[in-house]
């Protein structure tokens, strides 16, 4: 019996390099996944003034997005977040809008939120702090992704388009079985 390093050593040779690169490869991947640290944990309140945290989401995927009632970019992603929101709703997908108003325009959500037709679950309590804290920038809108198991995946800094969403979201509804998404995307 003749073995194929017999045959092809430069081929077997190849073939081991690759098997050595991909181990390296997953390797370095997972421990990549392990020092990424999870989210800082998020206290926020509905507009009744219910307190929440992020972890009252887990086992759920999550799309986190800070908006506020004075950001024009996000007069036109609140009503295409509050629309994908529903495309999901069966699929434990999570939208969650938090608000970077202060106490003085925080009177002025939910007017804005009745002319906008937006039914996605709104908090308030965010901060540019915030933001900062999830490695956001210092501009909004801007939109965190979460897996079940509320690491972040995925952040998008600037309007988010319903493609750019739904990409991220369908991966990690996917079992991750493609091509992954880019992990970070500047829309502005």
């Amino acid at each position: 019996m003749v073995t194929l390093a017999a045959r092809h050593p430069s081929s077997a040779t190849a073939l081991l390099r690759y098997c050595l690169l991909a181990g390296v490869l997953c390797f370095s991947y997972n421990s990549l996944r392990a020092q990424t640290p999870p989210p800082p944990p998020l206290s926020f309140n509905d507009l009744s003034g219910k307190p929440h945290t992020l972890a009252d989401s887990r086992g759920k995927i999550v799309v986190l997005n800070f908006w506020a009632t004075w950001c024009l970019p996000c007069r036109e992603e609140m009503p295409m977040l509050s629309k994908l929101a529903a495309q999901y709703r069966d699929k434990d997908v999570s939208f969650l809008a938090v608000s970077l108003d202060d106490a003085q325009s925080q009177p002025k959500i939910p007017r804005f939120l009745e002319k906008k037709k937006i039914t996605l679950p709104i908090f308030t309590g965010a901060t540019p702090a915030t933001l900062h804290d999830f490695q956001l920038g210092e501009i909004v809108p801007a939109t965190i992704i979460l897996d079940r198991d509320g690491s972040a995946i995925f952040r998008i800094m600037g309007e988010a388009s319903k493609k750019d969403i739904s990409a991220r979201v369908d991966w990690l509804l996917s079992a991750r079985t493609s091509k992954s998404p880019k992990p970070l995307l500047k829309n502005f």
